[in-house]
């Protein structure tokens, strides 16, 4: 099946139908004006700015800002290349439309003079605020900005909305973290080892302008790209050369990952440099103007987290035209994820349905977005389009964990333990969330899950007597002891099918040392358990003395099909992509099933 948007009644206009209605009527420049800008301290950052051609003089227009350090633009050994793969698509979206693009390279990125300090530092937030007032200034702006892009250019995009600055109007984070600790570099409290290596490995290619290593990545590739553009002063690429020897002093985050591991701690050096200075959550409820409307915009195998990210956002924020959209997407919607889609390629427009929303908030224009309903998501095996007004759109219903590896509706009146001795080769695969966090161009994910669960503990459910769909957190709540004096529990949720095929859904991870829970903070509201991850809140199990650990399983909509079954399994080791937890000494679990304190599962369905 597709993820088109005519899937299903979830608009009352559906994106590809108000796109129809927006044709083209500019043109688009040859090449963009390219110049440096000069930030408080000195630092000069590189812009490209794009205005729509064939207009009247003296017209005006918002300005849609994307900050990237993935190169705003590559100089070409061809002229038919093109030289712009990170912002293309806006461009050619969004400028025929009446909008003009600025294109930034970050701060110690591309073009652009200054050193990293970090993964996304409290300077690039600033350089933020004072290329807006560069845009508002400028005689083509009428004093309005918006600001989109995908991942790391999402969370800029937040960035700038929180700093308050009063030319920003709307945003559209797509596929972007809130909070990076738990989102993107510690899931559960563990590193994710695969995207920090990999991304590692991309930033310094990039930063170092290191052709041979860039080509290891398969979105920058081709041989034709020749490094970053220079501005257009710098004919003689001078400035250029200056600013990538700046970029060789910028961090490792591979490096630096090991002094992250609580969220209240940064690197020794700058303890101020935490993993929240670095999250738009922390700011954005502080610094965002009320009311500025937020669309978030994530997908189903989104990463380790990102969806959390925008659903927290939306939740957060709540602000009255803020809007909520997850599909079956992987990270930048790159590929359509359900296991039962058309094709690779998704089919629905993003962009689409961004500009709806930039047209009501930065152009003015009546489009009616704002009686659609607040959130859009997509339910995988039903393969259709839903619209609700809140999150999440379902209640839950408890699944106890039994003796016999049943899931049941009823409480086990006797408690009982089962064993589990934990195999740190135990793993899920290559062809997972994780590896296209690593820049890895993933297209089945988990095609291979059926059987991999043989080394977990198990539990089933019964054969359904009618299709059910889930929608939004399964809670994993699992009373356990350890033998050892920490562990990692890896919970999964498939589908079975009636010849025993098991498909994956989606899984959540915690580690021991970090089951302390908190109230969640004000600025990341959540429906599912949180916690803190500080140093304070780290307690070490006593061995043979039983826990509990409640976490969330990363959010899904999936509908199990009659006639199937719904298993949760456990294990205590994801070999690819987590570290072994505790390292050399796998333990063994004693999980508590029945009685009043026996282990559950809180299921989001009717």
């Amino acid at each position: 099946m597709s993820d088109h948007d005519l899937a299903g009644t979830a608009w009352q206009i559906s994106p590809s139908q108000y796109l129809s209605s927006r044709p083209e009527e500019f043109g688009l420049p040859d090449r963009p004006d390219s110049l440096y800008i000069t930030m408080r301290d000195g630092c000069r950052i590189a812009i490209d700015v794009y205005l729509p051609q064939g207009i009247n003089p003296g017209a005006t227009f918002p300005a849609i800002t994307i900050f990237t350090p993935y190169f705003r633009r590559f100089k070409t050994i061809e002229k038919s290349v093109e030289p712009s793969p990170n912002a293309a698509k806006y461009r050619d979206f969004f400028v025929p439309r009446g909008y003009a693009l600025v294109v930034i390279d970050v701060r110690g990125t591309g073009a652009s003079f200054g050193v990293r300090e970090s993964l996304r530092s409290p300077k690039e937030r600033e350089d933020s605020r004072e290329i807006a007032d560069w845009i508002i200034a400028q005689p083509w702006s009428n004093g309005i900005i918006g600001s989109t892009g995908i991942s790391y250019l999402g969370a800029a995009a937040c960035f700038l909305a929180s700093t308050g600055h009063p030319a920003i109007k709307a945003i559209a984070p797509l596929f972007s973290v809130s909070d990076i600790y738990n989102e993107q570099l510690f899931p559960g409290g563990m590193l994710s080892r695969v995207w920090s290596k990999s991304y590692d490995e991309l930033m310094v290619a990039l930063d170092h302008n290191d052709a041979e290593k860039i080509s290891h990545f398969p979105y920058f590739n081709d041989p034709r790209l020749n490094g970053p553009q220079p501005v257009d002063d710098d004919i003689d690429g001078i400035e250029l050369q200056a600013a990538i020897r700046e970029h060789k002093d910028n961090f490792r985050l591979h490096d630096m990952m090991p002094e992250l591991a609580f969220r209240d701690e940064g690197p020794i050096h700058a303890p101020e440099l935490n993993t929240d200075a670095c999250s738009p959550f922390y700011y954005q409820k502080k610094g965002t103007i009320s009311g500025v409307p937020i669309y978030s915009i994530s997908g189903w195998m989104d990463g380790g987290g990102y969806a959390n990210g925008s659903i927290t956002r939306f939740l957060t924020m709540a602000g009255p035209h803020d809007r909520l959209l997850l599909g079956p997407w992987d990270h930048g919607a790159r590929t359509n994820v359900s296991p039962f889609r058309e094709q690779i390629a998704p089919q629905f427009s993003i962009l689409a349905e961004v500009l709806r929303f930039f047209d009501e908030h930065l152009l003015g224009m009546n489009t009616g977005i704002d009686k659609e309903d607040k959130v859009h998501y997509f339910s995988m095996h039903e393969e259709a389009w839903r619209g609700t007004n809140h999150w999440p759109p379902r209640a839950s219903k408890r699944l106890y964990l039994t003796h016999d590896d049943s899931l049941s509706n009823q409480q086990p009146t006797h408690a009982s333990l089962k064993s589990y001795q934990v195999h740190f080769e135990t793993t899920t695969g290559s062809q997972t969330r994780w590896e296209r966090l690593g820049a890895a161009n993933v297209t089945d994910y988990f095609f291979d899950w059926s059987g991999r669960d043989q080394s977990h503990l198990k539990f089933t459910s019964t054969p359904l007597d009618h299709d059910i769909e889930l929608s939004g957190h399964i809670i994993a709540s699992i009373n356990l002891s350890s033998s050892e004096r920490d562990a990692a529990l890896f919970v999964y949720a498939s589908e079975v099918k009636p010849d025993g095929t098991t498909i994956y859904i989606t899984e959540g991870m915690l580690r021991a040392l970090h089951r302390a829970q908190s109230k969640c903070p004000e600025e990341y509201i959540t429906t599912w358990p949180y916690r803190r991850f500080f140093r304070s809140d780290a307690k070490l199990l006593q061995p043979d003395r039983a826990e509990r650990l409640e976490f969330a399983l990363l959010p899904t909509s999936w509908t199990l099909k009659k006639g199937n079954r719904l298993r949760i399994s456990i294990a205590g080791a994801d070999a690819d992509h987590f570290p072994q937890i505790p390292n050399g000494m796998p333990p063994c679990l004693n999980l508590i099933l029945g009685g009043e304190n026996g282990s559950f599962v809180e299921v989001p369905i009717l």
